[in-house]
């Protein structure tokens, strides 16, 4: 069991106790999940040896994408797949942010804010790349992944693209490429991005719970040129199924607070930080996305539901740049490490699965008769 899982094991009842009035249900389930995570509260796996006829019970994961035991592995297997999927030809990561202002309102309509975040940044990117102005093609390609937490684990939504530098033309059927330093105009993309979320706001009935400040500020975009794909894909790689905080931040945890560690913002010096265990769950949880939302989203010609496929792309990509262009290589998958018998070292096999008693979150009653949450509470 990892360090977070123990401390959700050891302070998640008193926490659910405190705060259950005013959690989110997903915000109770994600918690719930943590806590039994490798106990026998998320059931067991009964393995098998084939060499010695030996068996063995084995705690099992809770799979939930929150869970920084459970997510690890993933991580290699969506970067190797992103990877042979690469265009051959310079890449760009667009990040868009939100002025602080916003964040508290984002926090409190995470579904909504947040669909509204990829709908307004990804149409920016669209409407402005089929300008003829600037000389791509009318049929950009690119994903995005949403990131909601700073190094400390504060509340800090933004969004990074990358963006295969070039987009598709649907008159001429050609690949029209960029400069490798430059794809787009920031300024004019934070303008765009800042309109369509605005508009998004008002469609849904909310624009008036926002404080009219952040309409007039500058809404902050960053492009960067990546070069190969490779560079951008393993940087994200580390937050499509990374969780708020792993386990190898956690440095100290106690009866009433924790310590972890963090880098500074523009500085590689590592700092730590201390939190009351109930501040730290608070942090933690607030990232816990909206059940189904996906993280993860891509447009374009790099959509499932595009028409083309993606070797006839890739074909225009190499024409355009006469063949002088480079894949990147996918990186190797490490070796699989089975489950081994204890007794004789032999990889064990999994027989069954053995019925989870899964620890319950506050019952109806018990949510009404807690106590109202405090200024830690969600």
């Amino acid at each position: 069991m990892g360090r977070l899982n123990t401390l959700f094991a050891q302070h998640g009842a008193a926490y659910l106790q405190r705060f259950a009035a005013t959690m989110p249900a997903v915000h109770q389930k994600a918690l719930g999940a943590l806590r039994a995570c490798r106990t026998p509260s998320a059931g067991m796996l009964l393995c098998a040896c084939p060499d010695c006829d030996r068996s063995r019970l084995v705690p099992r994961s809770c799979g939930n994408r929150h869970c920084p035991t459970c997510q690890g592995a993933k991580a290699f297997a969506w970067l190797q797949r992103q990877c042979a999927r690469a265009l051959p030809t310079h890449h760009f990561m667009i990040t868009f942010t939100v002025p602080a202002p916003l964040r508290a309102f984002l926090r409190s309509h995470p579904r909504i804010g947040h669909e509204a975040l990829f709908a307004a940044s990804s149409a920016a990117i669209k409407t402005l790349a089929a300008n003829p102005r600037y000389g791509l093609g009318d049929t950009p390609g690119f994903f995005g992944v949403l990131h909601t937490w700073g190094r400390t684990l504060e509340y800090h939504p933004h969004i990074h693209y990358v963006v295969p530098g070039g987009a598709l033309d649907r008159d001429d059927a050609r690949w029209h490429a960029s400069s490798p330093g430059f794809f787009l105009p920031v300024r004019v993309l934070s303008i765009l991005y800042r309109a369509k979320f605005r508009d998004a706001m008002a469609r849904d009935g909310l624009i008036g719970q926002i404080d009219p400040a952040v309409w007039s500020v500058h809404w902050n975009v960053h492009c960067q040129p990546v070069g190969n794909a490779h560079n951008a894909l393993a940087y994200l790689s580390r937050y499509v199924f990374k969780v708020a905080i792993g386990n190898e931040r956690i440095l100290d945890i106690n009866d009433t607070h924790v310590r972890f560690n963090y880098t500074a913002s523009n500085s590689h010096r590592r700092r730590t930080m201390t939190l009351t265990i109930a501040e730290f769950i608070r942090r933690f949880l607030q990232h816990v996305l909206p059940t189904g939302f996906m993280k993860v989203r891509y447009y374009g010609f790099l959509s499932p539901s595009f028409k083309r496929s993606f070797d006839e792309i890739r074909a225009r990509v190499e024409i355009a740049h006469g063949f002088e262009v480079e894949a990147p290589a996918v990186p190797d998958s490490p070796p699989p490490q089975p489950l081994r018998c204890e007794h004789c070292g032999a990889p064990m096999r999994r027989v069954r699965v053995i019925s989870a008693r899964p620890i319950t979150t506050l019952s109806r009653t018990r949510h009404a008769e807690a106590a109202p949450a405090l200024a830690a509470g969600p």
